[in-house]
C-alpha cells in the first residue's frame, strides 16, 4: 500500500493503516522512509540477534529484530492517534513484559542496537541517539560495518554517554544484561 499524500503530522494510527510492507518511522509526527538493508547489514544484525537470543533463552528479557515497532513515548491511555514517534531499531532488548503488546514495544527498550548504513549514519548518530536518550534507553549500540566497530553508550543521569568502542576482535560486554557478551569476531566475518 502506498503512503497517503503528505500530511502535516502522522501518527501511529497512520502506520497501522499503511500495513506491514511499508518501512516508515515517525519522528515527532514526521515520516521518515527507510531503505531496505544491505546483505552485510542483515548478516551483522542476524549474528548479533543470534548471540543475544541464545543468551536470553529461558530468561525474562526478550530480543527483537526489525521490523519491530517501538513507540518510545507512548503512555498508558494513549490512543494510536496520540502517538507521533515510532522507530524500528535494528535490534531491541525489552526486559519489562508490561511494555510489550501486539504491535511491539510501548516505551523505551532496555537496549537498542542500530547498524549504520551510508543513508542512516547521521540519523542514527544524532537524531536517534537523542530520541533514545530522551526516552530512557539504558544502553545504545551503534554498529559500524565499515569500521567494524561497536560504539556503546550508557544512560547516566539522563544522558547517553560514550562508554566503550569495541573493535572487530573484541568480546563486547552488554552492560544491561548481566553476564552477556557479544563476540564481534563472529559479527564482522571477513
Amino acid at each position: 500500500m502506498a503512503l497517503p499524500a503528505e500530511k502535516a503530522r502522522y501518527t501511529f494510527a497512520d502506520c497501522l493503516a499503511w500495513g506491514e510492507d511499508e518501512r516508515v518511522e515517525l519522528m515527532d509526527g514526521e515520516s521518515v522512509l527507510t531503505a531496505p538493508p544491505s546483505r552485510v547489514h542483515q548478516e551483522i544484525s542476524g549474528e548479533i540477534f543470534r548471540q543475544l537470543a541464545n543468551f536470553l533463552e529461558g530468561k525474562r528479557c526478550r530480543v527483537y529484530a526489525a521490523p519491530f515497532a517501538v513507540r518510545l513515548f507512548e503512555q498508558d491511555g494513549d490512543r494510536p492517534e496520540d502517538v507521533d514517534t515510532v522507530v524500528e531499531p535494528d535490534i531491541s532488548v525489552v526486559c519489562g513484559r508490561n511494555k510489550l503488546d501486539r504491535y511491539g514495544c510501548r516505551g523505551a527498550p532496555d537496549m537498542v542496537i542500530e547498524i549504520l548504513s551510508p543513508s542512516t549514519a547521521r540519523h542514527d548518530r544524532l537524531i536517534k541517539l537523542n530520541l533514545y536518550q530522551w526516552a530512557g534507553v539504558r544502553e545504545y549500540w551503534i554498529v559500524s560495518p565499515e569500521e567494524q566497530t561497536a560504539q556503546v553508550f550508557l544512560l547516566r543521569d539522563g544522558l547517553l554517554l560514550p562508554h566503550e568502542v569495541y573493535d572487530r576482535t573484541a568480546v563486547a560486554k552488554v552492560t544491561t544484561l548481566d553476564g552477556c557478551f557479544v563476540e564481534l569476531e563472529k559479527v564482522f566475518k571477513r
